[in-house]
């Protein structure tokens, strides 16, 4: 039985050939496994710009959904979907974290202490996500949010 042939690629840094399934250039060492970035122009706007937009609250995803030219490309719809679902998903974590909350300022000095840090973790971790997002977003990348990301993907991709 033949084996198939192994197929080469060329890394596009340094031009040296390597297995078509190597994960770093062995002259260079880039990864091979670097992101597409998106520089198109949908609109008035660049996709990776419309992208980046769809994170500033729920309202700009949603018109970013509705509108002609937006809403045709993948890559503004996939930000827009992950932000509604990023947003909604923060303000269900929230809603449980104030049911939580009104048991634990129960407990006597300590309650209200955890809750307060409880409070301040929860809402630095949803920034810094967002915030992760946004950049994302701006550079052309379609990054995914464990999950969520994927259901925004698979949603962006009946659009």
């Amino acid at each position: 039985m033949e084996e198939p042939a192994l197929q080469l690629r060329i890394c596009p840094a340094c031009s040296a050939q390597m297995p078509g399934n190597a994960a770093f250039c062995p002259g260079c060492g880039r990864s091979m496994h670097e992101p597409v970035r998106t520089h198109a122009k949908v609109g008035a706007l660049p996709e990776n710009v419309a992208g980046a937009i769809a994170y500033f609250t729920f309202v700009p995803a949603l018109v970013l959904l509705l509108i002609e030219p937006y809403r045709r490309s993948r890559f503004v719809r996939f930000h827009a979907l992950q932000s509604l679902i990023f947003t909604f998903a923060a303000v269900a974590v929230a809603a449980a974290l104030r049911l939580a909350g009104l048991l634990l300022i129960l407990i006597p000095v300590a309650g209200p202490l955890l809750l307060l840090v409880v409070y301040g973790l929860f809402g630095l971790a949803v920034f810094m996500i967002w915030l992760v997002l946004v950049i994302k977003a701006a550079q052309g990348e379609e990054f995914e949010l464990p999950f969520l990301g994927a259901l925004a993907a698979q949603r962006a991709d009946l659009g």
